[in-house]
């Protein structure tokens, strides 16, 4: 019986007395509406309005005069419909716009009754009927607009009075995405105001990402001149940067008042190294564009924190703490002593990068250093030094020049690259680096041509010199060995890069032609050459068309192997799902890899020179590439790159690692270090080992705990391993980078930007490393020093309004995103409170802990220019 009693099914309860007597008014009203006694409709119709107005209900439920009111929907439309009296029929239209919604049967309502017979009603107050029926309208009025062209006449009232309500009532959100989907933008300007401008902008930001780039624009345009009319001029830097509008960013600099305002503004180019092409009148401002303040105010920042005590590779490494029977023999450390003293000399260089000393190049015995490397380590030990004065030009350049008068190419090439690595992202009027390189660009030595060449690329990225690139051009026309062609490519592609330069990509893709059908191609110094093209378009999207059909006349596959890498540059950073579906597709054909011949008299077949596979490995870093910066494309294709490891090819998996690093560089996340660190134990070594340079890009510059004992973990795994060993030491040099005050990270101005010339210093090695044996851990080991295009201090840093530093207490916390968020909501989360100067997290958010100081920079990060409040 209890059992019979549980199954019974539950009967719903009968209305109330007060809901009878409700149904039993509604249905009197309508009876009268319907009627023939005229004299009554307009009375029982304005105490129908009262009833639907201000019935009240539940979130989940239906008003209830609307629901007793839906078997007489039919009714009063028809009698709507036949009135003849004007007056009365505009009162009774609004009513039957509301019954509407609440209409059950499709064979009585038809679509778009509430837009008709609200268009058809009074027009007033349409906010009084709630919400929802605003919501209503807005869907049929987007269904209209698409369906007529000549509507704009007919509905545009209705939207302005849709608009207002959803202003006045806090709901400017819904507001834009009417706008948006009717292609009605410009109408904001009526109702944006200086309450409520900020989480407009925030809004359309965001909704930017996701649409074609057209309309992206449009948006980005729109922010601009909101931002522009209320005078927030650093953020109208950063929309118009995003835009690449240079006249908007010289009319914000030419007519700003505010000096504080100015130098921010200033700061914020300089991080990202746009090319400020106007004259400024201010000393201070072209100083700071010139980021000649860099040096000077890092080593101010690290003796803050007290870390200016050198360290040696040893103290990186702490080998203290490896068993002694598992370290390596004496003879095995003679045997390979070369390779591990040229680790040495990176990971000396990426930790004391900045500081302008160490432990063995800048002592009294800096010199035996670099003769304990051989060869072609001579001069990356020499272009460490680089490394070491970094941004500091006039403290750099003299202890660097003594290496030029040795009688080694290798020690002198190493130090023309040196000189190029001090010169990166400043730029100086005295032009240190072309007087000190241009007389060994056209040197008949390859080495000390190499070390120029790249150089001055490193030296000049981003700039667009063509003085600089009308030196380069000439070694790239008369270059003879595919080496030199490659590495000049790549300078040449680093300083016009995002230029859109047609002029170099025709020099360059004219000299590969005429190396079209011949082995020169299948050189890996040929990914170079057309990463150097690719680099020319970066972010120019839809430009790459004409380089695109040019490549056409190469065969398979560098044909695909040039095209996914302009689709590489062109759109990094963009998050565009199109062209990500695009490469995922190609990502997933099949190859038809040629047939081997059998040698005659021999079993073996002879192997494919080619690795027909490497267009699929490019896509892949593609694929990581475009979609840095958007966070929920980042998390989707993370997830597919574990599939596209598990049954791609070799060349393919080789890329995976790589990929993963690529979107969450200098962002140690845990699931991150697990995957890679699953990676770094595999039976490809090639994957091995740049699953280990991964780990490094993942901690650049961290000093992350976990990861380190990590790496000290791998370096006992594969001591026996000379190459994986290398690439643990390279990784480790990576994670304490510049003692844990820097970053390789390209996003930046609380990750809105992506600076383009840290994100080509990010993809050289990565390109590399997907012929490792052939470049990085070949003879070509110096490319590594193209990072140095993407180090910067990840720091706080307050200025007072004389470019002194000034300690300020902060509250740092994790970035939490509040867009679409209503009232004031928290910005950050987890909340630890500092001092500036402060070091900052990939992920993480400043904001004042206290009203003393105000800042008109967009976020507080990197260098914030303060202004005290009275």
């Amino acid at each position: 019986m209890a059992a019979a009693a549980i199954r019974k099914p539950v009967i719903p309860k009968d209305d109330s007395d007060d809901d009878k007597e409700l149904q039993v008014e509604l249905k009197g009203l309508v009876d009268r509406i319907t009627g023939d006694e005229s004299k009554l409709v307009n009375v029982s119709l304005d105490m129908l309005k009262y009833l639907i107005r201000t019935s009240t209900s539940s979130m989940t439920s239906v008003p209830k005069p609307l629901k007793y009111l839906a078997p007489f929907y039919g009714a009063l439309r028809n009698k709507c419909d036949s009135m003849k009296d004007p007056l009365l029929k505009k009162n009774l239209s609004d009513v039957v716009s509301v019954l509407s919604m609440g209409a059950i049967d499709g064979s009585v309502k038809r679509d778009f009754d509430c837009l008709k017979y609200c268009l058809q009603g009074t027009m007033e107050n349409i906010g009084d009927w709630g919400h929802e029926y605003i919501r209503q309208l807005e869907i049929e009025i987007v269904k209209q607009w698409v369906m007529c062209e000549n509507n704009y006449k007919t509905l545009s009232p209705l939207v302005k009075q849709i608009m207002r309500f959803n202003c006045s009532h806090h709901d400017e959100i819904q507001g834009c995405d009417l706008l948006m989907e009717i292609n009605q933008m410009y109408m904001l300007f009526d109702y944006v105001t200086r309450e409520n401008y900020k989480p407009i902008c925030l809004y359309l930001a965001s909704c930017a990402k996701y649409v074609d780039d057209l309309e992206s624009k449009k948006i980005l345009k729109l922010i601009s001149q909101f931002y522009y009319l209320f005078q927030e001029h650093c953020r109208c830097l950063v929309v118009a940067i995003q835009i690449k509008d240079s006249a908007l960013i010289e009319k914000l600099f030419n007519t700003c008042t505010d000096k504080i305002t100015l130098y921010q503004m200033a700061f914020i180019c300089a991080r990202h190294l746009y090319p400020i092409e106007f004259n400024l009148d201010d000393d201070d401002v072209r100083s700071i564009l010139e980021n000649s303040h860099l040096s000077h105010y890092f080593l101010s920042f690290a003796r803050e924190l007290d870390i200016m005590e050198p360290k040696s590779p040893e103290e990186v490494y702490k080998t203290w703490l490896e068993p002694v029977t598992l370290r390596q023999s004496v003879l095995g450390e003679k045997l390979d002593s070369a390779r591990q003293n040229l680790a040495s000399s990176f990971v000396n260089g990426f930790v004391n990068a900045g500081f302008g000393t160490d432990k063995l190049l800048t002592t009294d015995d800096g010199n035996k250093w670099i003769y304990r490397n051989k060869d072609v380590g001579m001069l990356s030990a020499t272009a460490a030094l680089g490394l070491l004065y970094l941004w500091d030009v006039d403290g750099g350049l003299t202890p660097i020049d003594k290496y030029l008068y040795t009688s080694d190419d290798n020690i002198k090439a190493g130090a023309l690259l040196a000189l190029g690595i001090v010169n990166c992202r400043i730029r100086n009027d005295c032009d240190p680096a072309l007087a000190l390189l241009g007389d060994y660009v056209g040197s008949g030595s390859e080495e000390l041509q190499v070390g120029a060449v790249l150089g001055i690329g490193l030296a000049y990225a981003g700039s667009g010199r063509s003085d600089v690139l009308n030196l380069l051009l000439p070694v790239i026309q008369s270059s003879k060995l595919v080496k030199t062609l490659g590495v000049a490519s790549l300078a040449c592609g680093l300083i016009s890069l995002g230029r859109n330069n047609n002029e170099l990509s025709d020099i360059i893709l004219t000299k590969m032609i005429e190396s079209n059908g011949l082995d020169v191609l299948k050189s890996p110094f040929m990914l170079l050459a057309g990463l150097g093209v690719a680099l020319a378009y970066f972010g120019t999207k839809d430009a790459i068309e004409v380089p695109t059909i040019v490549a056409d006349v190469f065969e398979e596959p560098f044909r695909t192997i040039f095209q996914t890498m302009l689709q590489m540059c062109a759109y990094a950073g963009s998050g565009d799902v199109l062209i990500i579906q695009e490469l995922l597709r190609l990502v997933e054909e099949k190859v038809e890899v040629p047939e081997t011949t059998e040698t005659k008299g021999s079993k073996d077949k002879k192997k494919n020179e080619w690795d027909y596979h490497m267009g699929k490995a490019i896509a892949v870093l593609a694929v990581a590439a475009i979609s840095k910066g958007e966070e929920l494309g980042t998390e989707m294709i993370q997830r597919i790159f574990g599939q596209i490891s598990r049954y791609g090819e070799p060349s393919v998996r080789k890329a995976v690692p790589l990929a993963i690093a690529l979107t969450s560089v200098s962002d140690p996340q845990p699931t991150i270090i697990n995957v890679l660190t699953k990676y770094s134990h595999d039976i490809d070594d090639d994957v091995a080992c740049n699953a280990i340079f991964g780990l490094g890009y993942v901690g650049a510059g961290t000093n992350n705990a976990r990861l380190a004992v990590t790496l000290r973990q791998l370096a006992l795994y594969h001591a026996k391993n000379p190459f994986q060993l290398f690439m643990v030491r390279i990784a480790q040099g990576l994670v304490h980078m510049g003692k844990g005050t820097m970053t390789l990270n390209p996003l930046h101005t609380d990750r809105q930007l992506l600076d383009p010339v840290a994100m080509a210093g990010i993809l050289i090695p990565l390109v590399c490393l997907l012929k490792p044996h052939s470049l990085i851990l070949g003879r070509c080991h110096y490319l590594l020093y193209s990072l140095a295009a993407a180090m910067q201090p990840r720091w706080l840093l307050t200025l007072d309004d004389n470019l002194n530093s000034v300690s300020v207490t902060v509250r740092v916390g994790q970035a939490v995103d509040t867009v679409g968020k209503a009232g004031d909501p928290k910005t950050i989360a987890g909340i630890h409170t500092h001092t500036t100067p402060v070091l900052l997290c990939a992920n993480e958010r400043a904001e004042f802990a206290n009203g003393e100081y105000e800042s008109t920079a967009p976020a507080l990060d990197g260098i914030c220019v303060l202004k005290k409040l009275d």
